[in-house]
């Protein structure tokens, strides 16, 4: 049994490669993507839902303490309204 060489493969001589480099030097564009309104509006909903899991656990005693702080008449005094309402314009740099 004989076996053949199949193609023109010489030992001596590697096999040329064809030329990409005149492709891909091709023009000076940028690239770009054009995203459908159905991807934008998937990729808000992702961000929502990520920014919902990286937000700290809610404490429902620590909630419970400030509802019953709120609705007794003693906590909300003159001084809390002036320190709260300092915060307020120091947020909004007024």
């Amino acid at each position: 049994m004989t076996i053949d060489r199949i193609g023109h493969l010489d030992p001596i001589q590697p096999p040329k490669r064809p030329g990409r480099n005149e492709h891909v030097r091709g023009g000076d564009k940028a690239d770009s993507i054009d995203l459908s309104s159905e991807a934008r509006e998937k990729a808000e909903v992702y961000q929502v839902i990520e920014l919902i899991k990286s937000a700290p656990e809610m404490d429902a005693v620590r909630i419970a303490e400030l509802r019953a702080k709120i609705n007794d008449p003693a906590y909300i005094n003159e001084t809390l309204l002036n320190a709260t309402a300092d915060k307020i314009m120091d947020v909004f740099g007024i």
